[in-house]
């Protein structure tokens, strides 16, 4: 079981990386910020999966979908805005992932300056 945080770019379904979509599509799981990050971006999530949008929910709440998913061996797919490794959101649910021995990678996501550089 992995929590794999997924960066959906500028938000375009199109515009997600080839492993991205991959993983979305694979994960039985799928927590996504809807705040930010359009439902369609997570559209490729397997047809029985648990898709939640995140923007309503507490940390506490998100942190309990992902220990419930690990307890059941299932993986997540953690899909936020733009690229995780430019974006911090994510260091704070790491640091709890960490005591609970639940192991995550981090995929980038085409960041909205390549994206923009693109349409020009």
């Amino acid at each position: 079981m992995t929590v794999y945080f997924i960066g959906a770019g500028p938000g375009d379904p199109e515009l997600l990386t080839l492993k991205a979509a991959r993983l979305i599509g694979a994960c039985p799981v799928c927590l996504y910020a809807g705040s930010l990050v359009p439902p369609e971006v997570v559209a490729c999530a397997p047809k029985n999966a648990r898709v939640l949008d995140t923007a309503p929910m507490t940390l506490d709440d998100t942190h309990a979908e992902i220990v419930a998913a690990h307890a059941r061996g299932q993986d997540v797919a953690r899909v936020h805005s733009g690229d995780p490794s430019l974006y911090g959101a994510i260091a704070e649910q790491i640091r709890r992932l960490k005591p609970d021995n639940i192991p995550y990678q981090i995929i980038p996501g085409v960041p909205a300056y390549a994206a923009a550089a693109a349409a020009l």
